[in-house]
């Protein structure tokens, strides 16, 4: 079993920025693909960026077209962490902001190809 933490979420202004961390345990961080998901009221969860395991470097990445350019995931395997700093925030951007993983070398960007979640932190932008 993997247990996934968000956290970094909270209140910001339109234009602003925030660095959200998920930090995993229970077994090693190796070989897992990571993925940042959200999920507004009454919306579905949706994509929003992902990456790969590549050894000691961060591996390739993917991002939602709503978010390309301002939106930048990244992982420190040395502490079993991934990372997504968002800039240029936009009202849009609000959502509960969740980290996934998966045992895979592959880059995963389906959310039914996770088959770990965190509890999710939440992201409200005011405009």
């Amino acid at each position: 079993q993997v247990q996934l933490v968000e956290s970094g979420g909270g209140l910001v202004q339109a234009g602003g920025s925030l660095r959200l961390s998920c930090t995993a345990s229970g077994r090693t961080f190796g070989s897992y693909a990571m993925g940042w998901f959200r999920q507004a009221p009454g919306k579905e969860r949706e994509f929003v960026a992902a990456v790969s395991w590549s050894g000691g470097s961060t591996g390739s990445t993917r991002y939602a077209d709503s978010v390309k350019g301002r939106f930048t995931i990244s992982r420190d395997n040395s502490k079993n962490s991934v990372f997504l700093q968002m800039d240029s925030l936009k009202p849009e951007d609000t959502a509960n902001y969740y980290c996934a993983a998966v045992r895979t070398i592959s880059l995963v960007t389906p959310k039914g190809g996770y088959d770990y979640w965190g509890q999710g932190t939440q992201v409200t932008v005011s405009s």
